[in-house]
């Protein structure tokens, strides 16, 4: 099978028909073998009826899910990447903002270019200032974290994928804004963008509020984090406890110093309980004291995970090679 197209959805009963008799003509046009995989995060507003229409009018390419209650987007992708069968997969919203005419350029930039992961870029956007805004803002902190620089809409829903792409990574939380960094941190490395059409919402309104941003910039954190320590936390909170507890250790003995000194001198000295800096330096050490004791507990928690081992192996040649050989 050529494209799996998966298209989360909450709420849109009414712009399914015309989705996905667009998306069929442009498979038609194209001549695609495909499957189109609705994934419905939940819906009361009669979406899942509407899905049950498109299956019977055309059982061959429609396929789907239904969340029993709203858990967000990023369940609804995964659940969609563990169904996918084709060669490539695209995701797109289901609200007509995201243009299926983009598909066979993306499925070219996948097939024929090598790419990995193509992320689409809505270089000219029909939104209000109110969320342009912290969008660039924040695709300019995703992209300085993440290290792709390439990419400028992290959170753009229109992506191709090819097939070992999703089948390798997990979306859960709200991580779907991170896909590229997902994929990059499984060692999928070619990474493109592809500026795409961006249509003003036709029916319904959107689903996200401010507190996508707040959330996002969490989420970034937790990513970066477990990227670059998750298997490591000692080199991480060791350091940091160590830094921290030598540096208030060096603080006591200058505390401890400055009125020995001034004893010896006979200058005006005060008790070393008395100094604010004492207490400060006290709280430097246990602050590090409990830092590394957290990087100790952080590595017994990976050495005992079933997971510690699990590496990800690009290709193998010869015939009896067992990846899960211990």
């Amino acid at each position: 099978m050529d494209i799996s197209v998966i298209v989360p959805l909450y709420n849109e009963a009414e712009s399914l028909p015309e989705l996905d008799e667009w998306i069929r003509r442009v498979m038609k046009a194209n001549n695609f073998s495909y499957e189109v995989i609705y994934v419905d995060d939940g819906s009361n507003d009669g979406s899942w009826n509407v899905i049950h229409k498109l299956a019977d009018a055309d059982p061959v390419h429609v396929r789907a899910a239904s969340f029993r209650r709203n858990y967000g987007k990023s369940p609804a992708l995964n659940t969609g990447f563990r169904l996918a069968q084709g060669d490539v997969v695209i995701t797109m919203d289901a609200d007509l903002q995201d243009s299926p005419d983009e598909i066979p350029g993306l499925y070219r930039m996948i097939k024929e270019e090598g790419y990995d992961l193509v992320s689409g870029y809505k270089q000219k956007r029909y939104d209000p200032l109110s969320k342009t805004i912290p969008t660039k803002l924040f695709n300019a902190t995703a992209r300085k974290v993440s290290g792709i620089k390439n990419l400028h809409d992290f959170n753009c829903g229109l992506k191709a994928y090819r097939h070992e792409v999703v089948k390798h990574i997990e979306v859960y939380g709200d991580m779907h804004r991170y896909i590229p960094y997902l994929a990059k941190l499984h060692g999928f490395n070619r990474i493109g963008e592809k500026v795409v059409h961006h249509q003003a919402r036709k029916y319904g309104k959107t689903k996200f509020g401010l507190d996508r941003f707040v959330n996002g910039y969490l989420d970034l954190a937790t990513l970066w984090f477990t990227g670059k320590f998750g298997k490591k936390p000692m080199h991480f909170f060791g350091l940091l406890g160590s830094l921290m507890f030598f540096l208030g250790f060096i603080a006591v003995i200058i505390v401890g110093a400055v009125k020995l000194y001034n004893m010896h001198t006979g200058a005006h000295y005060i008790l070393v309980t008395d100094s604010p800096y004492f207490y400060l330096s006290l709280v430097l050490m246990l602050l590090g004291s409990q830092l590394f004791l957290a990087g100790f507990v952080g590595e017994l928690v990976v050495r005992n995970s079933p997971k510690r081992n699990e590496y990800e192996i690009k290709e193998t040649i010869g015939e009896n090679f067992q990846k899960n050989e211990k």
